[in-house]
């Protein structure tokens, strides 16, 4: 099983991201729970977003009414648009797939903002 991350990038503060995680390997990945965590030096992983195999959605205080995750129905893959961001959003956003006796994580992909 392989978790592939993309679009992360560099964004001014107020701009807006949108990544992507698609999960290679596995078969039935609509039914499982996904979520997105962040990375920064000298901080624990914490947990950014999550959703699980019927959709439903949970946020990180420090992020709701900012970003949203979506899943494209049983494909593979889930979103994270990301608006309003700010410099403290800066990190690693690493993204997972939990399957049913293990947890699958991808590389990441790194989110800068700055002006």
């Amino acid at each position: 099983v392989q978790v592939v991350e993309s679009g992360g990038g560099l964004v001014e503060p107020g701009g807006s991201l949108r990544l992507y995680c698609t999960v290679y390997g596995r078969i039935f990945v609509g039914l499982r729970p996904m979520a997105w965590y962040r990375q920064t030096p000298g901080k624990q992983r914490e947990l950014v977003a999550e959703i699980s195999g019927s959709g439903h959605q949970n946020y990180a205080d420090f992020v709701k009414g900012r970003f949203a995750i979506s899943r494209e129905g049983a494909a593979p893959t889930v979103h994270l648009q990301m608006n309003s961001l700010q410099v403290d959003d800066t990190a690693v956003y690493v993204c997972c797939l939990r399957d049913t006796d293990e947890t699958f994580w991808g590389q990441g992909t790194q989110v800068t903002v700055s002006s």
